[in-house]
């Protein structure tokens, strides 16, 4: 069967930024255009080869409308419009998050580093494991793992804003097999929990002790066999979109605790927006964020030069000059 790698669709993004209107604004900056197609062709490779063999199939090419994705590209001049793959606006919020984590821009990012994604929100326990076993996209087989690169990094963070996909959850179970026998036993979930258990005592919050705990996940994913959680249980089609809170409670702070107080009519609120995924509902609001911030950042410069006569010549080692 035909198959087609993440480098073959390099060579086609490259002829998108070349032709596509909603692109344009980007062939001055040859930088960000690399970056643009490494994101697209990354995270198509997330969503489309599930099998994870690096060469995407046509049967996997037909199932995920792959073909439809690119036309659908071709026929929009807004790329933003496209929220699929090609999302500009989703492409720069990953982007930005990564750039903020690399505090020293040598291009890769340390256990460290990603310890402050989210104001801290992970666990050691769980970056450890990310570090450690974490799906890496190019890198098949690296023996080193201390750091991650931008691709590495992509499929982290699709996975960590929306765990409400087969990728995602293909992710995080891996992560949380501790043993690496294909099966989330309560030991495995018990590690993960004392540790977040340490960070809300810590914090002051009311901890759920971990018997209730297993028993809620039990009752939630009815696991064909007791004590003994498998992807397949995950994945199917009653659990997929709701099952990510078991790992939000094993060791991702915020998110668990806004789980224990959320607000049954915003609940109803985000069933009734116009977004298809979390992912999609992160990446509007963060990019709206950081476009707000662009635009203060923008602000303070222009009062430094009606002020002094000229601009300030310190720049933020953080913020990203985007070609906006």
């Amino acid at each position: 069967a035909e198959t087609f790698t993440r480098e073959d669709m390099m060579i086609l993004l490259s002829e998108l930024l070349l032709c596509h209107p909603g692109l344009q604004f980007l062939s001055k900056h040859g930088d960000f255009q690399e970056k643009y197609a490494l994101t697209i062709a990354t995270r198509i490779m997330y969503h489309v080869n599930m099998s994870r063999t690096g060469c995407i199939t046509a049967k996997e090419a037909r199932k995920y409308r792959l073909q439809e994705s690119f036309q659908m590209v071709d026929e929009e001049e807004d790329i933003n419009r496209v929220a699929l793959y090609f999302s500009y606006e989703h492409f720069y919020v990953l982007y930005c998050r990564y750039w903020e984590l690399d505090a020293d821009h040598d291009g890769v990012i340390s256990r460290e580093d990603l310890l402050r994604y989210g104001n801290h929100r992970l666990s050691r326990a769980i970056v450890d494991r990310i570090f450690e076993v974490g799906e890496r996209p190019s890198r098949k087989g690296e023996t080193n793992r201390d750091k991650m690169h931008y691709d590495d990094f992509i499929y982290f963070m699709l996975s960590e804003e929306d765990k409400g996909n087969r990728s995602a959850l293909q992710y995080w179970f891996t992560c949380v097999d501790v043993d690496g026998n294909s099966i989330v036993t309560p030991s495995d979930m018990r590690y993960f929990y004392d540790v977040q258990t340490a960070r809300m005592e810590s914090l002051g919050h009311d901890v759920v002790p971990f018997p209730d705990v297993l028993c809620q996940m039990s009752d939630m994913i009815k696991p064909e066999t007791e004590a003994q959680i498998t992807l397949k249980d995950l994945l199917r089609s009653d659990m997929i979109h709701v099952v990510g809170i078991v790992f939000d409670a094993l060791f991702n702070l915020d998110k668990f605790i806004q789980f224990e107080q959320r607000d049954p009519f915003a609940e109803r609120q985000k069933r009734d927006d116009p977004f298809d995924s979390d992912w999609d509902r992160f990446a509007y609001a963060e990019y709206n964020r950081l476009a707000q911030e662009e635009e203060a950042r923008e602000e303070m410069e222009l009062e430094g030069v009606s002020e002094w006569g000229y601009g300030s010549q310190q720049q933020n080692s953080g913020a990203i000059e985007s070609p906006f």
